[in-house]
């Protein structure tokens, strides 16, 4: 419990201090910022089934480049999956 009111303090004065700087340099209101997408969507039915056979033929770049592809995941997100996916 005071753990969460020290934090709440801290957050406050934090908020504070950047009304103050916002001040000083003339912004009126924070920018839009476009929501990140976190999670790429796992493909399902033929193309993990195109993963699989290329983990299966031991092309694991090819395979991390199709999971890219159908996704639209970065390269250390594709990596890790398909990595998951077939750890050897």
């Amino acid at each position: 419990m005071f753990d969460n009111r020290r934090l709440e303090r801290k957050i406050d004065a934090l908020n504070f201090k950047l009304d103050l700087i916002m001040q000083h340099l003339g912004i009126r209101e924070l920018p839009s910022v476009e929501p990140v997408q976190t999670a790429a969507a796992v493909p399902s039915g033929d193309g993990m089934g195109q993963i699989d056979a290329l983990l299966a033929e031991g092309k694991k770049i090819q395979a991390i480049k199709r999971y890219r592809e159908l996704t639209g995941s970065g390269l250390k997100e594709a990596k890790e999956a398909v990595e998951r996916r077939y750890p050897y």
